[in-house]
């Protein structure tokens, strides 16, 4: 884990911004291939986004 945390570290700005759309085009590409992802009850995805929002929050927000 500390060999990636140093790498990480190593990104910009730019370069995080970039690995985000990549991963939106690649999680559009998935969505096209498999259509019926689309059908799920749109709850899942709200749970599903706060479950993983809470540990960047607390780190963001409340973490020294």
């Amino acid at each position: 884990m500390g060999t990636m945390n140093d790498r990480v570290k190593k990104l910009s700005f730019f370069d995080l911004k970039l690995f985000k759309w990549g991963t939106i085009c690649f999680t559009l590409i998935i969505v096209k291939l498999i259509p019926e992802i689309l059908n799920v009850n749109i709850m899942w995805f709200i749970g599903l986004g706060i479950l993983f929002s809470i540990k960047p929050v607390y780190v963001l927000l409340f973490k020294n």
